[in-house]
This record gives C-alpha cells, structure tokens and sequence, in this order.
C-alpha cells in the first residue's frame, strides 16, 4: 500500500496518508508566544488541523482519533471550550485528553490526529 507524505522534513513529515484512505497528522502545536492562552493555543492548532486535513481532500468531520495533550489538567476546560465549538456535533471522534510535559514551555496543548480521507 502506498504511503503519501506531505511536509516531510528530516525528523517528520506533517501529513502521512497511507493506502489513500488514512491520514495521520504530526502533533500539531501553536507558535507559542510567550504569553498566548490555552484558548489562543487551541485555536491555532485547530485552524492547522483544517488545513492539513484540506490538503488532502479530509475535514474535521472526518476524524476518527484525537489525541490532546495539556501541559496542565487545569487548562482542560479551557481547551475544551475551543474544542467544542470547533468539533461537529454528530461527528465527534474517539478521544483522549491527558497530562504531558511539551517540549517548550510556552507550549500549553498539542493535538494528534488521524481522520479518514
């Protein structure tokens, strides 16, 4: 089965598309301004996920797993108040939410996908 890749750099690629039919997103993370909100995060990670699920013919109501990672439980609400709005309602995917130390420490939220093309 054939693997398309998309922004593939020398540690990843952004997009993976295997068999034409799954798409995998890297973790998708804010630029993280020193300062920038879990709401302001959540929301640029969200319009990301759009456009890399654009570039291959996919849409939010087509993700079947997402996985969020906090850098503090605290913010869960926060998160999800973006979340919420952002996601179909009837649509919704498998998803898990839990607590994680990121890489940077501006960075409050990341978010995995894998949606159907």
């Amino acid at each position: 089965m054939p693997i398309e890749r998309l922004g593939t750099g020398p540690r990843m690629s952004q997009v993976n598309v295997f068999g034409g039919e799954t798409v995998y997103l890297a973790g998708q993370i804010a630029k993280a301004k020193a300062g920038a909100s879990i709401r302001e995060q959540t929301e640029e990670i969200l319009a990301n996920v759009d456009a890399h699920l654009a570039s291959v013919g996919s849409s939010r109501e087509r993700i079947l797993q997402a996985t969020i990672l906090l850098a503090d439980m605290k913010d869960f609400d926060e998160m999800n108040s973006v979340w919420d709005v952002w996601v179909p309602q009837g649509s919704t995917p498998a998803r898990a939410c839990y607590e994680a130390k990121l890489n940077r420490p501006a960075l409050g939220v990341e978010v995995i996908i894998v949606a159907a093309r």
